[in-house]
């Protein structure tokens, strides 16, 4: 998932793509080894720097996939035809290439394994990235903290991690989709975007007092943490992380 970064005081690094794996056809997870990076909680990001021939830069900042590693980190990154660095990380980074990056960043939408409260997760599209962090986070601490996730996604084939969530659903996470255009055969429904019913369904009640993370395009972020409040969830524990154009 991709932002525009932020500038900070961080330091840039360099780090070199140990391995990648391919999510969907447009999109592809990068292993990167971050000689010196300090460790990030499940939810934060990273930036990354390209630099041409001829000085040009250009930066973008990508959700971390991967809860902490020492000093390897994953990055997930959907391709935009027209972008200026998402092309190049997915169709020409090649393994045992360079690439600058700084991090981590941000502190407010983050999971600590040590929170007891149940989690909900929302995710829209590409807005899975830093929830696939707290999943896996989860698992990577054997903590059994109940764990919601609804995922809203175009069709089947775009679903990132789609082997993994079917294990995460073996592991006490709940995991349920909407499809906003094609549906899988035996899928219930028409394909729908998310509404009051799915949360309803899908989501825990406000009794609850559940830690919601919302992630995904602005329309949709904002869609879903209305329908929350007017739930009555807690304003104080829905917390959303929105992307959109980078200009």
């Amino acid at each position: 998932m991709a932002r525009a970064a932020v500038p900070g005081r961080l330091s840039w690094r360099v780090a070199r793509l140990a391995e990648v794996r391919d999510e969907t056809p447009t999109a592809r997870t990068l292993v990167l080894d971050v000689p010196g990076w300090p460790g990030h909680l499940a939810g934060q990001h990273a930036d990354v720097r390209l630099t041409a021939e001829d000085g040009y830069t250009a930066q973008r900042s990508y959700s971390i996939a991967s809860p902490a590693d020492g000093e390897r980190v994953e990055l997930t990154v959907q391709r935009v035809e027209d972008g200026e660095v998402s092309p190049y990380l997915t169709d020409v980074f090649s393994v045992g290439d360079p690439v600058e990056v700084r991090g981590p960043i941000g502190g407010w939408f983050v999971w600590r394994p040590a929170d007891p409260a149940p989690v909900l997760l929302v995710a829209g599209g590409s807005g899975i990235v830093p929830l696939m962090a707290m999943i896996r986070a989860r698992r990577a601490e054997g903590a059994r903290t109940p764990f919601r996730l609804l995922y809203s996604v175009r069709s089947p084939r775009e679903v990132f991690y789609a082997e993994e969530l079917r294990a995460a659903a073996l592991s006490g996470v709940e995991v349920s989709f909407v499809y906003t255009r094609e549906a899988p055969e035996g899928w219930a429904g028409e394909p729908h975007r998310i509404g009051v019913a799915d949360l309803n369904s899908h989501g825990w009640p406000a009794s609850f007092e559940p830690a919601c993370f919302v992630c995904g395009p602005t329309g949709f972020v904002e869609s879903v943490a209305d329908i929350l409040l007017a739930l009555g969830h807690d304003p104080r524990r829905v917390k959303t992380e929105r992307f959109g154009p980078t200009g």
